[in-house]
């Protein structure tokens, strides 16, 4: 189940990216900052992306539990970081604001269960 989550929230979110990232170099009309908010929105889900396709190979390699709450705590940065930099730019949503860094400690939390799994994965000491 996890694994289905991790390859369409990685096709999905791939796809979104870019097609934001077209909207946002050549549709968007906002101020300076906030055009480069926007991309800084649509760079981290893009990276995270590619992640989550690296989760998605991961588990079919082997099930682990960390891989999981990875891929979690990916999807869940996804949306509350870029998520709410998208409607702060879009649709001047200001009182979510707070989401934004709690969108960012989700995804440092996913990569710090990737570098404990490579502890398991490559034997680390």
């Amino acid at each position: 189940m996890i694994i289905n989550l991790a390859f369409y929230a990685a096709a999905l979110a791939g796809l979104s990216a870019t097609a934001l990232g077209a909207y946002g170099a050549h549709g968007l009309v906002a101020a300076p900052a906030l055009v480069s908010a926007f991309n800084t929105g649509v760079q981290y889900q893009f990276l995270h992306a590619l992640a989550l396709l690296l989760l998605a190979i991961m588990l079919r390699q082997r099930a682990s539990v960390l891989i999981n709450a990875a891929v979690v705590c990916f999807v869940l940065g996804m949306v509350m970081f870029s998520g709410s930099i998208y409607a702060l730019v879009l649709f001047g949503t200001k009182g979510i604001g707070f989401i934004t860094p709690l969108g960012g400690l989700s995804f440092m939390v996913g990569w710090l269960c990737l570098l404990l799994v490579g502890r398991t994965w490559l034997r680390f000491k």
